[in-house]
């Protein structure tokens, strides 16, 4: 009797709670409620259709016309004036953002004394001057006079002078280095370098074991200008080319963000580690120079000819150097002074930062971002990223305000402060909102230099983005080719061919840390692309585009030899805002996960190619890597055929929002805080930089590299150690794609999926 009344009470409860939730659920009219169709927001191609035909490329022009009036580097009075422009332009009330606001970090930067100038001479044994480098660029324009323009030098360059015989040791690289210790002893002598090869601030590392006490560094006509040298015609201002004494200014530094606050965010009362244990910085006096003056000291130089590799652009034989100059030389037994007066500071930076507020999943952030800061005008690098990012912020900014639009998902836009000197602005954020970051970012755009040049689009990223920018590629015309899309014009300078999709266009990755990319994808592990057109490479053999920080990159110098008319201006600001809108608004996240397993399955057949036989000689086995990228590829492919065959708008919110929490989250489980120790903010075990070469696993490859010069059984250790590391990432990836139900089976937890057995012992 008594389990019949109870029966009966639970019946009469179950009732009342479903008539209750009936009444609550079901509004007055019998219509759902309207949040339901919030929920199912998805991109809207016509809004994509609108956004692409008001992208208006004089407006980007008349951006960077403001953007490169004055100077702007970091901290300068040139820098606040871009600041006050960014904040007045996404706080308009007609066309700005929901909100905008600055964000200030300290900052350790380096600066040339301006009343005492950086100087390199020739000095003959009396102390005579016989020669001296110019301190300045050759003014062609008004902008080249501009009082604001700062010294060539070498940013974090130790201050000293060092003295010494000249010696060529081509782009600085460890190997150029050993091979010119071969041939003549290397202490007490200054190296003269061509940029190209070995980091900035590595030509000055790599010197100093060898007993380099300075050395200088220079662009060689032929890396940068097809060998052409003459300003009477040849160069700027008659084309792009760099003139004879045009100077790369740059950081002389490896490891991005503040380096006085490494791992935390430079706020005014954070630790600071001392100045004297700051790593990643040259330990010797480096100065760049300009050809004209390189040309004068490479070509005076005595000692045997340089290998064939060495020579350069000049009108001359590359010698090694004596070391010195040659007895014939009017420099003969003189030696090459270089006196640095470099100082350091730590200065407030800004980052201008802006948001478009989310409709329906605010908590979900797809960052756009570029720094503001430039060595001198910038016109390229960077103000023509910021010129296409204040275009994209007024159309976006104008739909919003007219209510016209709001995206799905909240849009960050970072204007970064000091990234010329590392990264810094960009690199502060990630460490300050690493948690929330982590937690909540979609994806990061970065549009750094937005125009190279004006042939075809480039575009570096995670594997799993190269659909989406496929499809905002193949929406946009190509510049000057309406018939033709962005997407068919790419694929005509670029391109690979894919077991999945045939020919298409060919993506870089982001393996090293050239650009603000860098702390999102190797420090957060945040999925990330960075979006340019660029130069036709079977045309030059420029390395960059060649006014690249120096004195010319102005309004002028964009405007005639870089994109006349601003069109590719105008196809990066349709295709990268292409690419965020539908990071933004779509239901189900753009990212391809196959996509992602085909990069890894050729990494691994290199890596199987290079090392398998002598990890097999040390009974060190691959098959554990083989099948984590094997379980990844499964893995991806059934959650791609899962969102393919599902029906959405049948589906519970949380459905979708599980898959996107899947697509989001991929490149964390490739994250390792202790995979790479010597390597500052990397952690991505994919695609960390490596030292070695190879397309295939870093970690791996650079252990490889060492133990197979040293032979020692500690190193092979190390080849064992990142073999474990990245098989286990992957297979750790491949358990985050999969179903992410955990049971318990004994003692053992078991994942459920459509790959593994639900029975542990299997």
């Amino acid at each position: 009797m008594k389990e019949l009344l109870f029966g009966f009470l639970l019946a009469a409860i179950a009732l009342t709670v479903g008539i209750l939730i009936g009444h609550f659920a079901i509004s007055k009219s019998g219509s759902e409620p309207s949040w339901v169709k919030d929920v199912l927001q998805d991109v809207d191609e016509s809004l994509i259709e609108k956004f692409l035909s008001e992208v208006d490329n004089i407006q980007i022009q008349e951006n960077l016309r403001e953007l490169t009036k004055v100077p702007h580097m970091a901290t300068t009075a040139g820098d606040e004036e871009t600041v006050k422009l960014m904040l007045k332009r996404w706080q308009d009330p007609e066309s700005g953002l929901d909100e905008a606001w600055r964000e200030e970090y300290k900052v350790y930067l380096s600066f040339p004394d301006p009343n005492k100038p950086n100087k390199v001479t020739v000095v003959s044994p009396i102390d005579a001057v016989l020669f001296t480098a110019k301190e300045k660029e050759k003014a062609y324009t008004l902008d080249q006079n501009d009082p604001q323009v700062v010294q060539p030098y070498a940013a974090y360059s130790p201050a000293g002078h060092a003295r010494g015989k000249l010696v060529y040791a081509n782009q600085g690289k460890p190997s150029d280095y050993e091979h010119l210790n071969q041939t003549m002893d290397l202490r007490g002598t200054i190296a003269i370098t061509r940029y190209g090869g070995a980091g900035r601030g590595a030509k000055a590392t790599n010197a100093a074991p060898y007993g380099v006490v300075g050395v200088l560094v220079y662009t060689d006509p032929l890396d940068i200008n097809d060998g052409l040298m003459s300003d009477v015609s040849e160069t700027y201002p008659h084309s792009w080319y760099l003139p004879p004494s045009g100077v790369e200014r740059g950081a002389f530094s490896t490891n991005f963000g503040d380096m006085l606050t490494p791992y935390l965010a430079a706020k005014e009362d954070t630790y600071r580690i001392p100045v004297k244990n700051i790593t990643g910085i040259p330990p010797i006096p480096i100065q760049p120079i300009g050809f004209e003056d390189a040309y004068r000291l490479i070509c005076a130089l005595d000692g045997g000819d340089a290998p064939s590799t060495w020579q350069g652009g000049f009108n001359c034989t590359y010698n090694y150097g004596g070391p010195g100059f040659k007895p014939t030389s009017d420099f003969n037994n003189s030696d090459v002074k270089l006196d640095i007066y470099n100082f350091e500071e730590v200065k407030n930076s800004a980052n201008v930062m802006g948001v478009i507020k989310g409709s329906v999943e605010p908590d979900r952030y797809v960052i756009y971002g570029n720094h503001r800061d430039s060595w001198v005008h910038g016109a390229i690098d960077p103000s023509s990223g910021t010129s296409v990012m204040l275009e994209l912020t007024r159309v976006l900014g104008r739909m919003v305000k007219e209510g016209k639009w709001r995206p799905r998902r909240s849009i960050i836009f970072g204007s970064w402060g000091a990234e010329e000197f590392g990264l810094i602005g960009s690199a502060e954020y990630a460490e300050e909102y690493s948690t929330m970051l982590s937690e909540r970012t979609v994806a990061y755009i970065n549009v750094d230099i937005a125009v190279f040049a004006n042939a075809t689009l480039r575009a570096s990223g995670m594997p799993s983005v190269q659909n989406v920018i496929f499809k905002a590629a193949k929406q946009v015309s190509a510049p000057g080719l309406d018939s033709t899309s962005v997407y068919d014009n790419w694929i005509r300078y670029s391109n690979r061919t894919s077991p999945t999709y045939g020919i298409i266009p060919r993506m870089g990755y982001l393996t090293g840390a050239g650009s603000d990319y860098a702390a999102f994808v190797h420090y957060l592990g945040i999925a990330s692309m960075d979006i340019s057109y660029t130069y036709d490479r079977s045309k030059t053999n420029a390395r960059i585009y060649p006014a690249y920080h120096t004195a010319y990159d102005t309004f002028d110098y964009a405007s005639k030899y870089i994109d006349p008319g601003f069109w590719s201006h105008q196809a990066v600001a349709r295709t990268a805002g292409n690419v965020l809108i539908r990071l933004a608004d779509s239901l189900v996240l753009p990212l391809n996960c196959s996509d992602y397993a085909e990069s890894l399955t050729d990494y691994l057949k290199t890596a199987v190619t290079l090392y398998e036989e002598k990890l097999q000689q040390r009974n060190i086995s691959m098959e554990p890597l083989k099948h984590a990228v094997a379980s990844f590829s499964a893995a991806a492919e059934l959650l791609d055929s899962t969102i393919y065959k599902s029906d959405f708008e049948n589906e519970t919110p949380l459905q979708v929002r599980r898959i996107n929490d899947q697509l989001m989250l991929l490149d964390r489980a490739f994250l390792n805080p202790l995979a790479f120790p010597d390597k500052y903010g990397f952690r991505h075990v994919i695609w960390a930089s490596s030292s070695a070469g190879q397309p295939t696993f870093p970690g791996l490859a650079d252990a490889f590299a060492q133990a197979n010069s040293s032979g020692l059984d500690g190193d092979w250790d190390k080849v064992h150690y990142h073999l474990s590391v990245v098989t286990q990432a992957i297979a750790g990836a491949a358990s985050m794609l999969s179903d992410v139900f955990l049971y318990k089976s004994g003692t053992k937890y078991c994942t459920s999926s459509g790959v593994q057995s639900r029975d542990c012992s299997q």
